[in-house]
């Protein structure tokens, strides 16, 4: 084998061991019921930091990078603690999440009459469809 393999093989093997290493948390369900005992910020990697937990497991996290469809999901996942520990920034985030629903049926609404207007000239019969829609829509 030559010097090159071996150096694969040996950095190979590194790599497994340190994916299996004793105490490693491979899963965030492995810190339920958990704290955190110390955060340890890596030199050579900006952001990420290694998470000691109470019952001596680690975690190696990398940077908090939020995405927006995350914490659209994640924070009223916790809509009862954030209420109480943060009511007006809590509310705050409600009104622009209603903002946001409302704005974005008005641009449907916009589009669907814009399409309509849009297609009028080119599909004749679009006029009876949609009056006959409507009248569906009536009776």
């Amino acid at each position: 084998m030559s010097t090159n393999e071996d150096k694969w093989k040996a950095n190979q093997n590194k790599v497994a061991f340190l994916k299996q290493f004793p105490g490693l948390v491979t899963s965030w369900d492995e810190t339920v019921g958990q704290s955190v005992r110390n955060v340890t910020p890596l030199r050579n990697q900006p952001g990420t930091v290694v998470l000691t937990f109470s019952n001596d497991r680690f975690a190696v996290v990398a940077p908090l990078t939020p995405d927006p469809r995350t914490l659209s999901e994640g924070i009223p996942a916790i809509r009862s603690h954030l209420e109480s520990t943060h009511p007006e920034a809590y509310a705050h985030y409600q009104a622009l999440a209603a903002k946001d629903r409302e704005a974005t049926r008005q641009a449907r609404l916009n589009n669907i009459i814009g399409a309509i207007h849009n297609n009028l000239e080119h599909i004749p019969e679009l006029k009876d469809r949609l009056r006959s829609l409507v009248n569906d829509w009536n009776s």
